[in-house]
């Protein structure tokens, strides 16, 4: 599969975006997400509001500037696994492949911190966490032939989902990676507890 041709235009756009969600998230670090105004934010960046509202829908979408990104690649974690290869497999070569690096990013703790501590991006975080999880597990559906809400589709999305938090602190988050798919590969039995 080639990838497609990205214009110049298409290019600026996307530096430009991450320009804003990089002033945004210095800023936020730097004084508190709090004290720090939309305003602050596009000159830091050398934009106009209206162009960082043409990019984001609100503050708190700064913070998040990888939500859709990360709702694409799940699913098409989903759909563009080899033949024969499982969801959960197909899954795991995702988190191993995206999650590991973002885990031993040098802002991590910061960015954690900045979340937990602050009630509007929790709150944020845990809707669209929500919609990950619907978005993840309406692809597994799809791929398993099942409705939509199957609920073993939306377990399966949302421990998936639950892996970075689960493997942030383990000294070995790749050896943690694996042990949490191997149990959803197999599933729970007693000797395993």
């Amino acid at each position: 599969m080639t990838e497609p041709v990205v214009g110049r235009r298409e290019r600026k756009k996307a530096a430009t975006r991450q320009a804003i969600a990089d002033a945004a998230l210095r800023l936020f670090l730097e004084r508190g997400y709090d004290q720090v105004g939309i305003r602050d934010i596009a000159d830091a960046a050398d934009v106009s509001t209206t162009t960082l509202f043409k990019h984001f829908s609100g503050k708190e979408a700064l913070v998040f500037d990888q939500e859709q990104d990360v709702d694409a690649g799940l699913v098409a974690a989903v759909r563009e696994r080899v033949a024969g290869e499982s969801v959960a497999d197909a899954l795991r070569r995702y988190v191993l492949a995206h999650w590991l690096p973002i885990a031993g990013h040098p802002q991590r703790a910061e960015f954690v911190a900045l979340v937990d501590t602050t009630p509007a991006l929790r709150a944020y975080y845990e809707q669209m966490w929500t919609r990950h999880t619907g978005t993840l597990g309406a692809a597994i559906a799809a791929e398993l032939g099942r409705p939509a809400d199957d609920l073993a589709c939306l377990t399966l999305a949302r421990f998936v989902l639950d892996i970075p938090a689960l493997t942030s602190t383990r000294p070995d988050r790749r050896a943690a990676v694996e042990t949490i798919f191997e149990l959803l590969r197999d599933g729970w039995n007693e000797r395993t507890g």
